[in-house]
């Protein structure tokens, strides 16, 4: 029997995006605003908590409390200049605490600190959710993808968040060859001779490119490279400084420390960036944007190409070192597949033409879509739900970074070279550096300098025990293993004594422990069930809410009925439509008797009357007729307007 189907997810630094691959065919899921992609927006109000679309549209009212770019800043640490520039054009605050980040928001009156994996796990949450309503059961496995480029500490970084989320992580995925899968299934060139594809994906916040060879179903990553903090928010940014200068330079204002204002105005930017891939001038209009001024403007297309020409150069770059280690000349690449919703850009478009001899990208797959795409189609492999079309599909793919041992001299002694294929394993022999020295420490670095210190350091570790000895004699066996998910695990062995010593790689001082992971996976269930009490709260409010109402204009419409009687209903609406006023958190029971007391009320005054006026039905005679209006449906929120 096939195991449960899982789902692909795209967890994207600004939109999401989930599908399911079922008998041979992937769909791409829409989530409960109908769209196929979903902002990775997290915000938080004094009553609720939003994911999605709905955090997204109340972002510029609540700025300091709305959290994105969260991809961005896992695995990430504090001290890092990445994430020191990013800090300055967002709204909300990232805190350093012994070391590790944590965004603080005000949510239900409080202040709270999250970590990253914990933003995105709201985010992969709400996609499982997405997933769940379209299926009619739980989810509870996926394949997660991440850039081709992300480092050790972001990819068990998306792990934890994914296990915060109540995943399970099947597999974690590069975005390149998730694209590739898709662009070889959907073309049909996933079977037959072999073709070279480059995939150039540029989203919101990460860049990669990938040169894969697709033959019979087998996609070998040849090369990997990329920018992991290179994307559409960096021009967005680009844009939001000049127009923060034109502001200046007509009003003579500086906005830049209003969190509300710059989100407005950030909003716009990204508005205009959509607005120029199909159109050489964009209009600017805010209103009242800052101390009442309005502000109206005109970008064309060719500013914005002249803010961002340094960026979209620097796509160039990884562009040829990926097919330098791929050793292919632009000749020999079949297709360039286009992936992620910057790529849309027309300079982008126009630098990929060109640097391909006016060889035109394919666009024959939806970028936005085509990540999850290929996620969802590696999911069905993993839990056994081959179709024909899936038979012989394999994935081989790439370490885009070269790992090793920091050595005498602050030296690194690289141990796999970076495009080596994954999953994998190396060996090397070191020694000691002292005479009699009993323990021997390893520093493992990844990186592509010569000098350690130029490198990111993953973590440290121990092998002790060592017998006297002059050194360099102690010989130390140093394994390094890279899992399907290019995960590292470092081990060492001395070859005398047999001791070993062992480090699952992780940065220590930006990484969840397992006792932190296990904490947030608990409180996420919590938040689970807070989250469906508020929502139910909600729905009793506004049922509330529309009850008064009804009563109060069918009370107000009411002829020949007892005056009093009538006065008494319109006094208790009017008392009830104040507490509503006064009450926005109170709980989904006291709602719910409020409204029973009103329905009481009526049946007490107009005992022969419907809220409508017309004659109330005998049992008997509503046979039939349940589309007439009741009182007493109104606990289910089926009130509906008087005639």
């Amino acid at each position: 029997m096939a195991a449960a189907p899982a789902v692909g997810i795209d967890l994207g630094t600004t939109y999401s995006c989930v599908g399911i691959c079922q008998h041979g065919k992937v769909e791409i899921i829409a989530n409960d605003q109908g769209n196929r992609t979903t902002p990775s927006y997290v915000a938080f109000t004094a009553t609720e908590r939003l994911v999605g679309d709905p955090a997204k549209s109340q972002a510029a009212l609540n700025p300091h409390n709305t959290v994105f770019d969260a991809k961005r800043l896992l695995g990430r640490r504090f001290e890092e200049p990445g994430v020191q520039a990013d800090m300055k054009h967002w709204p909300f605050r990232v805190v350093n605490e012994e070391g590790k980040l944590k965004v603080r928001v005000s949510h239900k009156g409080k202040e709270r600190d999250f970590y990253p994996e914990e933003i995105s796990a709201m985010v992969l949450a709400k996609m499982r959710q997405t997933a769940e309503a379209y299926l009619g059961r739980p989810v509870t496995q996926a394949v997660i993808t991440v850039p081709a480029y992300f480092n050790d500490a972001q990819r068990r970084a998306t792990i934890d968040a994914g296990t915060i989320a109540g995943l399970h992580v099947l597999k974690i995925l590069n975005e390149p060859t998730a694209a590739a899968i898709a662009y070889g299934l959907e073309t049909g060139s996933a079977g037959g001779e072999a073709r070279h594809v480059l995939v150039f994906d540029l989203g919101g916040g990460t860049f990669d490119v990938s040169v894969l060879r697709v033959e019979d179903g087998i996609f070998e990553v040849r090369a990997t490279a990329g920018d992991t903090h290179l994307g559409g928010e960096d021009f967005d940014s680009r844009l939001v400084e000049y127009l923060l200068q034109e502001f200046r330079r007509k009003h003579k204002e500086d906005l830049s420390q209003d969190k509300k204002a710059l989100q407005r105005l950030r909003s716009a930017c990204e508005r205009a960036k959509r607005t120029l891939s199909s159109g050489t001038t964009a209009a600017l209009s805010i209103d009242s944007l800052y101390k009442g001024l309005d502000f109206h403007t005109t970008l064309t297309r060719a500013r914005f190409e002249d803010l961002c020409s340094d960026l979209f150069q620097d796509t160039l770059k990884p562009l040829q070192r990926a097919l330098q280690d791929a050793r292919l000349t632009t000749d020999q690449i079949h297709a360039v597949v286009l992936v992620g919703g910057s790529t849309r850009i027309p300079k982008v478009q126009a630098l990929l033409c060109g640097f391909f001899s006016g060889r035109e990208p394919s666009k024959g797959i939806n970028p936005d879509e085509a990540v999850a795409y290929g996620a969802a189609v590696q999911a069905a492999v993993l839990t056994g739900h081959r179709t024909q079309g899936l038979q012989n599909l394999l994935l081989l793919d790439v370490t885009p970074l070269s790992l090793g041992i920091d050595t005498v001299g602050g030296v690194m002694a690289t141990v796999i070279r970076r495009n080596s294929p994954v999953p994998t394993k190396e060996t090397m022999d070191f020694t000691t550096a002292e005479d009699d020295q009993d323990t021997v420490v390893f520093e493992v670095y990844e990186g592509e300098r010569p000098l350690s210190k130029n490198n990111h350091l993953l973590g440290t570790f121990f092998l002790r025990g060592l017998p006297p000895a002059p050194r360099g004699k102690p010989v130390v066996e140093v394994t390094f293993s890279i899992d399907a998910n290019s995960v590292l695990t470092v081990s060492a062995r001395d070859t005398h004594t047999g001791n070993t010593s062992q480090l699952t790689v992780a940065d220590t001082r930006g990484r969840l422990d397992r006792e932190e992971v296990q904490r947030m996976v608990r409180e996420a269930e919590e938040c689970k069930a807070q989250d469906r009490a508020q929502q139910e709260a909600v729905e009793a409010m506004n049922s509330l809410e529309s009850c008064t109402l009804q009563l109060k204009r069918a009370a107000e419409g009411g002829h020949g009925v007892d005056v009093r009687a009538k006065k008494r209903v319109l006094a208790l609406c009017k008392e009830t439509a104040s507490w509503l006023e006064g009450s926005p958190l109170a709980q989904k029971e006291e709602y719910e008797e409020r409204q029973r007391e009103l329905e009481a009320a009526w049946d007490s005054a107009f005992p022969t009357l419907n809220p409508g006026g017309e004659p109330r039905l005998e049992p008997e005679e509503q046979e039939g007729l349940s589309s007439a209006p009741s009182p007493s449906g109104a606990s289910q929120g089926t009130y509906s307007s008087p005639p």
